[in-house]
């Protein structure tokens, strides 16, 4: 696992270099790694580098002698080529100097950021739980209108019931009623009615 992140991270800095000096905060974008495994592997790829460019080829064994007869002569060169060679170290190491200046500004400036989101995170969560406090008084609001309103139709429903008993009762007895009247009409009719008599032969 970890040589797989060494190739992510060296893979990413080798891209990179090709266009700017390679960042902690922009190896481990392109890497996607951590910070740590990032700043880590950049710097061994980093020294790895200085390495190669510093090496020097060893000489082969056939111009030995003649090195050795020309070292006079190439003293002052080699003189001129260590100068401009300390010279290119040292712009070298100012520039790994901005460079890590730049590191820590961008390291910086992502610390910077963390308080903010935080806070922007914690405001909106307030919000969503302001919102689902209201939404709950809403519903509890609703809940109890619904069950106050259910009692009043339960209410309603038995005195609603207890009046279709009584009229029902009312009814009946009037169907009662009517029928001991019809009764007693009819009684009436056939007393009053006079008797038919016989016709004369």
């Amino acid at each position: 696992m970890t040589s797989s992140v060494k190739d992510r991270v060296f893979a990413a800095a080798e891209q990179i270099s090709a266009e700017r000096r390679p960042t902690v905060s922009t190896v481990r974008a392109a890497a996607g790694v951590s910070n740590a495994d990032a700043t880590r592997y950049l710097k061994e790829w980093s020294e790895e580098k200085l390495a190669a460019g510093g090496q020097v080829a060893a000489t082969p064994p056939a111009l030995l002698e003649q090195a050795a007869r020309l070292a006079a002569a190439c003293w002052a060169e080699a003189s001129t080529l260590a100068a401009e060679r300390h010279t290119a170290v040292e712009a070298a190491w100012a520039q790994e100097r901005r460079d890590k200046d730049l590191e820590i500004a961008e390291l910086v400036a992502d610390l910077d950021k963390v308080p903010a989101e935080k806070e922007a995170a914690a405001a909106e969560f307030k919000a969503r739980i302001t919102s689902l406090e209201s939404q709950q008084r809403t519903l509890e609001k609703r809940l109890a209108d619904l069950g106050s309103r259910l009692a009043d139709i339960r209410v309603e429903e038995r005195e609603a019931a207890s009046a279709a008993a009584d009229a029902e009762k009312k009814l009946a007895a009037a169907e009662a009623r009517i029928s001991t009247l019809e009764k007693v009409h009819n009684a009436l009719l056939q007393r009053v009615s006079p008797e038919t008599k016989p016709s004369d032969a």
